[in-house]
């Protein structure tokens, strides 16, 4: 646990970056403190937009496929759907469940909520009838807001749950967000009586997604994001990551406070996402790592059709990131690639800058300022010495207190585990192995199957990569690959696996490949290594 100095160390650590940042505007920092002021009535989302505003700033906050929304005319309209939820019977301490893409009404229910003093739970686009009914009833959700196109999701709820369509046409079972704040008071609403707080989900890879709830939050640990990824006040951000994602609800909760303009990405499209970056002049770019995989993919006579010499900023952040696509991303955009790890569950870890992923490509950076990183080996026992692989474990100004269930993550020293492992270089910096509970023992030796999917990723015939241990007689379990071929590649199992074998130790060559048009990945990226376990195979 973090002594008193370390907390001292930690909060004047926070503070320089927030004014460095223009978080805390320098010499105005009269704004800066109405802004934490603000954050500490509605939160991190609806307080620094009530203070923008309030102070006539009056930029565009949001830019989607309806056009242009200034910072007054989401807290005015914030205001009005605060207002029509009382009317329709929602109280502060309620919960409140939200289905939706990226555009305004998502962040406009995500305002409100806040200043209502509700509970906003953040469900994942990917769910299906069965997973949103488990979670809702878990979290006890009496109203939920979603998309037109998440209707036939959204009515396997119950009865006495309230609906409210966000985007699209209303429903026979729901009325309208528009409808409702329509000549409704703008006005500034009463402070709310409790405060409101937000429940992000984990990735629901190996079963039922899980709640982590963020309660109330210090407005310094805005400063872990801000340490090693220069946002400033007044850019422009592209937002192609879900918002309801750890990645993207970050991401957009830093730029409402620095005052910048979001672009909201409602369908993802490789294309599409660098056109926008052309047409709107943006600083930064906010994705998971398949989509930085879909962007590299277009090719340079692609990329050079759209003049993205403005980007100062990939923030990447949601699973682990090839060497290979670290040193594509920098031939096609230049030294601007962030790579952030972190989990739903302590938020952030460590950060890799440019100028890390120059010098050691695929690593993970180093802490940024308020976080810690540690090691344990399987007794509880600290590792330090460079190169050791250990259990990662991290503290965090954002790190959860446990899930909405009740139970939690493994804790030593308050540290929280991530459940990854790595090791650290002579640098002090983080290299993150993989899942602890992915290692494959193989004929008595232990193999990640990260390092194996990194190497594949490399040669020229392969996209992407995937491994996973299978059952076997001889040795334990042996390696199987599943393999997205190159455009234009020839299929040759025995190409990959002689290239593995010229690279790494014999047991960690795959001895079967399968060659697949697509990895099965969840709604934010995440492979499903479950589903590559059940695939219906032939016997090798």
């Amino acid at each position: 646990m973090p002594g008193v100095l370390t907390k001292v160390t930690d909060t004047l650590g926070a503070v320089r970056v927030m004014v460095q940042s223009g978080l805390v505007p320098f010499p105005r920092l009269d704004r800066g403190i109405a802004t934490i002021r603000a954050t500490e009535k509605f939160g991190p989302f609806a307080g620094p937009v009530h203070a923008h505003a309030s102070a006539g700033y009056d930029a565009v906050a949001i830019i989607d496929e309806l056009g242009q929304l200034t910072y007054r005319g989401l807290e005015e309209q914030s205001n009005a759907l605060v207002r029509a939820w009382v009317d329709e019977g929602i109280t502060p301490g309620a919960v409140i469940g939200a289905m939706s893409r990226n555009h305004r009404g998502l962040v406009l229910t995500m305002l409100a909520a806040a200043k209502l003093g509700t509970k906003l739970v953040l469900m994942n686009t990917g769910f299906s009838p069965p997973q949103l009914v488990d979670v809702a009833a878990r979290e006890q959700v009496r109203a939920f807001v979603y998309d037109e196109e998440f209707a036939a999701v959204a009515d396997a709820l119950p009865g006495d749950v309230n609906r409210f369509v966000v985007w699209g046409q209303a429903a026979p079972t729901a009325k309208h967000l528009d409808d409702l704040v329509a000549g409704r008071s703008t006005a500034a609403v009463d402070d709310p009586p409790v405060h409101g707080s937000f429940v992000l989900l984990t990735s629901g890879t190996t079963g039922t997604p899980k709640g982590a709830p963020r309660e109330k939050t210090s407005p310094l640990a805005s400063a872990q994001f801000l340490d090693r990824v220069p946002l400033r006040r007044g850019q422009t951000m592209v937002m192609a990551a879900p918002a309801f994602h750890g990645t993207g609800i970050s991401q957009l909760g830093l730029a409402l406070a620095l005052g910048q303009t979001v672009v909201l990405q409602r369908r993802f499209d490789p294309a599409q996402t660098v056109e926008l970056l052309a047409a709107n002049r943006a600083d930064s770019l906010v994705v998971v790592p398949t989509m930085l995989q879909r962007i590299i993919d277009l090719g340079p006579d692609t990329l050079a059709r759209y003049d993205t010499t403005n980007l100062s900023i990939i923030f990447a952040a949601g699973s682990a990131i090839s060497p290979d696509l670290c040193r594509r991303t920098t031939e096609a955009f230049g030294h601007v690639l962030h790579n952030l790890y972190g989990s739903t569950e302590c938020a952030v870890a460590t950060v890799a800058t440019p100028a890390d992923l120059a010098r050691a490509p695929g690593t993970a950076g180093r802490a940024p300022v308020t976080c810690h990183v540690a090691l344990y080996d399987d007794n509880g026992t600290r590792i330090t010495e460079p190169g050791v692989v250990g259990r990662i474990f991290v503290s965090s100004g954002l790190s959860f207190n446990g899930y909405t269930d009740g139970r939690d993550k493994e804790r030593i020293d308050g540290l929280l585990s991530t459940g990854d492992v790595g090791h650290f270089d002579r640098d002090g910096l983080l290299f993150v192995d993989g899942r602890d509970d992915d290692m494959i023992v193989s004929g008595g030796e232990n193999v990640y199957p990260l390092e194996v999917e990194n190497l594949l990723a490399e040669h020229i015939d392969v996209a992407e990569a995937a491994v996973i241990g299978v059952e076997d007689v001889e040795f334990g379990h042996r390696l199987r690959a599943f393999v997205v071929s190159a455009p234009g590649s020839t299929r040759d199992a025995q190409i990959l696996k002689t290239f593995v074998k010229e690279h790494l130790a014999r047991y960690k060559v795959p001895r079967e490949i399968v060659f697949l048009d697509d990895l099965p990945r969840n709604a934010t990226g995440k492979l499903l290594r479950r589903a590559l376990h059940e695939m219906d195979l032939p016997d090798a």
